[in-house]
């Protein structure tokens, strides 16, 4: 079980305005926060841990990336006091006691073999090419080659995103490979001349290919802006009221110092 920070009145008190100033204070206990979930914002989350920890000394947090759906699983069980949600329509938590927070925007990347000479797809071709309607990079004007679609696992939370924002209400083809990563997509879409992917955007890497969708490339700035279009909101879910060290937290990354390192891979917030 995590351990909970505990304070007189008085000084509690004083957490929460420093707290709600963006600035992390010393605590007299040692505090463990545990976050699980999105395994696309682990490694951000895990960023921006390491820098609040560095200004709160008595605080140390603890990151893993199993999956939305386990994340807000561990966080009903009281195993977690964050889940890491990459997938949350509307913004509304499932429980009507938790809250979310938004931390960041993330443009989903749609990922192909470097060598694919294809620049940019639409929507209705990425539907018809993760729906198994086309089978053949040649049906849209390349040499001959077998079509693979990489995708998530279930209770994948950039899965659920990619469903919704592109596949709508067709399915995925049953020949399209699963992956249980966001590395285990990157590496089968660089070993794979037929492949095609889907990514966060702090997840590319120069192996694999970005193409331009509906005629633009994915970047934190059309990601702030909203205009890239498979736009995402990625998020924190938490208890609420939440311990006094989780609030400290999320104000540390909505203050200028935790939004410059969330800027560096993905759309600001603020």
């Amino acid at each position: 079980m995590h351990r909970r920070l505990t304070l007189l009145p008085g000084l509690l008190s004083l957490l929460v305005v420093l707290a709600a100033c963006g600035e992390p204070v010393a605590t007299s206990q040692p505090v463990l926060l545990e976050a699980s979930g999105s395994a696309s914002m682990a490694p951000l989350l895990a960023e921006l841990a390491a820098a609040f920890e560095e200004q709160a000394p008595g605080v140390r947090v603890e990151v893993s990336g199993p999956g939305t759906a386990f994340g807000l699983q561990a966080l009903e069980e009281g195993e977690i006091d964050v889940a890491l949600v990459s997938w949350l329509p509307g913004g509304k938590p499932p429980r009507p006691r938790w809250r979310a927070t938004a931390i960041a925007r993330d443009g989903l990347a749609i990922v192909v073999h470097p060598d694919n000479p294809l620049e940019g797809v639409g929507l209705l071709q990425l539907q018809d090419l993760y729906s198994g309607r086309i089978y053949d990079w040649e049906a849209l004007g390349l040499a001959p080659r077998e079509v693979l679609p990489v995708s998530r696992e279930e209770g994948s939370g950039a899965r659920a995103a990619f469903e919704d924002l592109v596949m709508e209400d067709r399915q995925v083809t049953p020949r399209a490979l699963l992956a249980p990563s966001p590395e285990a997509v990157r590496a089968a879409v660089a070993a794979n001349p037929g492949a095609i992917g889907y990514l966060a955007l702090g997840n590319v890497t120069p192996e694999v290919k970005v193409l331009k969708v509906e005629g633009e490339l994915p970047s934190p700035q059309n990601a702030a802006q909203g205009t890239y279009a498979l736009t995402r909101e990625l998020w924190l879910v938490t208890t609420s009221p939440a311990p006094a060290a989780v609030d400290q937290l999320l104000a540390f990354i909505l203050a200028p110092r935790g939004q410059e390192i969330v800027g560096r891979r993905y759309g600001r917030i603020r």
